[in-house]
């Protein structure tokens, strides 16, 4: 099965987009805004950072464009080998961005909350944060249900990979577990309460994270090594 090293590096890069955006809208813009259980000191940050704020937005949905593009390219790669699981993979990929890009509207939502209109003047100090807050929660719960279609890829992407020949194995492997990891956290999420702060919930992700990395900075650094034999 003659391999495309273009196509890989490309994937690699759009895997790496996806994932610098992805890290910095979703981890370092909210460790910089939120404060559990403190809609005052939350509010002050969003409006004392506000252009962070705006920046994760626009890095976010730009990383959503880059993850609806990736999949085809991996399909384009990986589907000789199973052309029914990369199909699969990129339909759950896919479903995942309309949600993602909708759920954004809570955010714009802060900003038109936070901007000062005369509008809002009917609202007292207390009902501005307390919306704030909300809009906050609302698109965490549509993180969360994201993060179902964000688990579900990985496993026919990583069986693509473990069964591909040009692809280290030991990274589908990372990567089908991965999914798990996800599907376990959204259940422990709704399921347990105090779940989020378990080890439980830091154990099982990291093999997702270590499965896409080391296959992002895979793809875009080697490639795709061609394989022994063809795979059957």
């Amino acid at each position: 099965m003659a391999v495309n090293k273009n196509t890989a590096r490309t994937a690699g890069l759009l895997y790496l987009v996806a994932v610098l955006t992805g890290m910095f809208s979703l981890l370092y813009v909210p460790s910089h805004i939120t404060v559990a259980g403190n809609a005052p000191a939350t509010v002050d940050n969003i409006v004392a950072h506000n252009s962070l704020f705006r920046l994760g937005i626009a890095m976010e949905l730009i990383g959503h464009v880059v993850f609806l593009l990736l999949p085809f390219v991996l399909y384009k790669l990986l589907s000789p080998v199973n052309r029914e699981a990369a199909a699969l993979m990129v339909a759950f990929a896919v479903m995942s961005v309309p949600l993602s890009f909708v759920n954004n509207v809570n955010k714009l939502d802060i900003l038109s909350l936070l901007s000062g209109a005369d509008y809002l003047r009917a609202f007292t100090v207390e009902q501005l944060h307390a919306r704030v807050m909300l809009s906050l929660d609302a698109y965490n719960n549509g993180i969360l249900v994201s993060s179902i279609f964000w688990g579900l890829w990985l496993l026919p992407f990583g069986y693509l990979v473990f069964k591909s020949g040009f692809l280290p194995k030991v990274l589908g492997i990372l990567l089908m577990i991965g999914c798990f990891g996800y599907l376990i956290n959204f259940l422990g999420v709704e399921l347990l309460p105090g779940y989020e702060g378990t080890a439980i919930a830091r154990v099982v992700r990291m093999p997702a994270a270590l499965g896409e990395l080391g296959t992002c900075l895979w793809l875009l650094i080697i490639g795709a090594r061609e394989p022994a034999s063809s795979v059957g």
